[in-house]
């Protein structure tokens, strides 16, 4: 039975598909993305130090959760930066786990099955707020919860709030079942536990509607489309869908605790659900689709030259349904900061008190547990696979995420400024303290001295400047985006924050602008 876990830590359930090729086959000649390099040598040496603390955390961790093998790494920016991996893959013949091992990864696979979805709704051949019916007649016969209740979306079905149950034990097992198999299931009718649209309710069911749709829209099985528009791109050549593809000295083989010791679990083949769960993959091949979602950020110009548009897999990232509130977290070490959750496109999105955003799955099914999770503001993520029934390892991620924003001393990645916040940040400092002839400069909007006269401003900036003393230096602007920021002047004996936010116009003006003392 899956346990049931606060929201942000996503222990989520699974299964699998055909249509792979096996390891070491040839692979159709692709032009492979190639994600952003590493461009920082200093943030990548304190990283890299960490790798001893890092291997001592997981261990450790496998260790007292007496997991037969766990494989784990570390990817930053376009790159993976560190594996390791303890314990062993198939106990009986004690092979040795690896980061080339291939794990089944479970639902880690749904953000593949939602970015395929994208992936078509981008070449305008779905719309997300389609009724799922259009694809999928039969489900025109079930009977909603309400007579009030809208039709179910492919939106809904990406978001886990068609109003289907929560099926995770029972969804486990449905992973080989075929494709008539699941019309069958949706022509004998269906029951649900909400409206569509107003609630966060986990369906694997719901993902296995979202690989049918994808098979039909492509005109070729979903796992085939998945392989074909995502991993080949990504170069992605070992990860599978069906286990027998596998070398038997690269597969990881499942076990459950029974009675202190591991009892092997019999692997299902690939089948239609494989789309909520199916996903074979190492830690090695599934770093190049973490380094993917990590290049996504943040918005740019440039070249978008991945397998699905930058902005498609933002999109997926946003926290598109409410799933929890989670009051009595703590961070790693112990201290209250309370958690707010919601469900993107196939992935698991959250925020901490102290504003740190998390996405990223877990995945549980009989004989495996994994997740991956990324701060896509510092750049960073974490991978980490294990070989045991529904093994926890959002724990273990969180403090090894944790350890490393603060002993690299990594920094959330800064926006670039844009020109016309640079302009007019010199303009205000050159109108500080005395307000000269500001009300004719053409740099503040039209509400701003009404909302408070050039008389009242100037009094209290020359307050606040005869505080600081002599003027140091200017700071350099910090933006929050293109058209808000602060910066400080610090002084001999005071720093003072200047915050201001301009308008829509073009070109934009101050409308809004803050300044305070900063105490030392």
């Amino acid at each position: 039975m899956l346990q049931r876990l606060i929201p942000v830590c996503f222990l989520l359930s699974t299964l699998t598909s055909l249509y792979a090729q096996p390891v070491g086959s040839p692979v159709a000649s692709v032009k492979t993305y190639e994600p952003p390099v590493f461009t920082d040598p200093d943030r990548l040496k304190k990283i890299q130090a960490l790798a001893p603390t890092i291997d001592k955390l997981y261990k450790d961790y496998a260790a007292r959760r007496n997991f037969p093998a766990l494989a784990y790494g570390v990817v930053v920016d376009g790159k993976l930066v560190y594996a390791g991996s303890t314990g062993y893959t198939d106990v009986a013949k004690k092979t040795a786990a690896t980061p080339k091992s291939l794990f089944r990864i479970a639902s880690m696979t749904k953000s593949l099955t939602a970015l395929a979805i994208l992936h078509l709704r981008d070449q305008g051949k779905l719309r997300l707020d389609d009724p799922v019916q259009q694809y999928i007649p039969e489900l025109k016969s079930i009977a909603y919860v309400t007579a009030d209740a809208p039709l179910i979306t492919i939106r809904n079905l990406m978001t886990h709030s068609a109003g289907f149950p929560e099926d995770n034990p029972w969804g486990d097992r449905q992973l080989a079942d075929s494709d008539a198999d699941l019309i069958s299931l949706i022509k004998g009718g269906l029951t649900s536990a909400n409206a569509p649209g107003v609630a966060y309710e986990y369906s694997n069911l719901g993902f296995a509607m979202l690989g049918n749709i994808i098979t039909k829209v492509s005109g070729k099985p979903y796992q085939q489309y998945i392989t074909d528009a995502i991993l080949k791109p990504l170069g992605m050549n070992q990860t599978l869908w069906e286990y027998t593809s596998v070398p038997a000295s690269l597969l990881a083989h499942g076990y459950r605790a029974q009675d202190g010791q591991w009892v092997e679990e019999p692997l299902l083949h690939d089948g239609s659900y494989g789309a909520m769960g199916g996903l074979i993959t190492s830690i090695e091949d599934f770093s190049k689709y973490v380094a993917f979602h990590l290049a996504a950020w943040p918005p740019r110009s440039g070249a978008d030259s991945g397998p699905v548009k930058r902005s498609s897999v933002r999109e997926m990232q946003q926290p598109w349904m409410f799933s929890g509130l989670a009051t009595q977290a703590k961070t790693s070490a112990g201290k209250p900061c309370p958690v707010t959750s919601s469900y993107g496109y196939g992935l698991g999105w959250s925020q901490n008190c102290e504003g740190r955003v998390s996405v990223g799955h877990s995945g549980g099914l009989p004989g495996f547990g994994s997740q991956w999770r990324m701060l896509p503001n510092h750049g960073i993520a974490v991978i980490a696979y294990a070989n045991l029934t529904y093994a926890g390892l959002g724990t273990i991620n969180s403090v090894v995420l944790d350890t490393l924003v603060s002993q690299a001393g990594l920094m959330p990645r800064q926006l670039p400024v844009s020109p016309i916040l640079n302009q007019r940040k010199a303009e205000l400092v050159k109108l500080l303290p005395d307000w000269t002839s500001a009300e004719s400069s053409g740099i503040f909007a039209e509400n701003f001295f009404p909302d408070q006269s050039v008389d009242s401003r100037r009094k209290a900036v020359q307050a606040l400047y005869a505080k600081a003393g002599k003027i140091k230096r200017i700071g350099e602007l910090v933006p929050e985006n293109q058209l808000r920021g602060h910066f400080i002047i610090e002084g001999e004996n005071a720093n003072i924050d200047v915050f201001f936010t301009l308008t829509p116009e073009n070109p934009a003006l101050i409308q809004q602008l803050d300044i305070a003392e900063i105490p030392r």
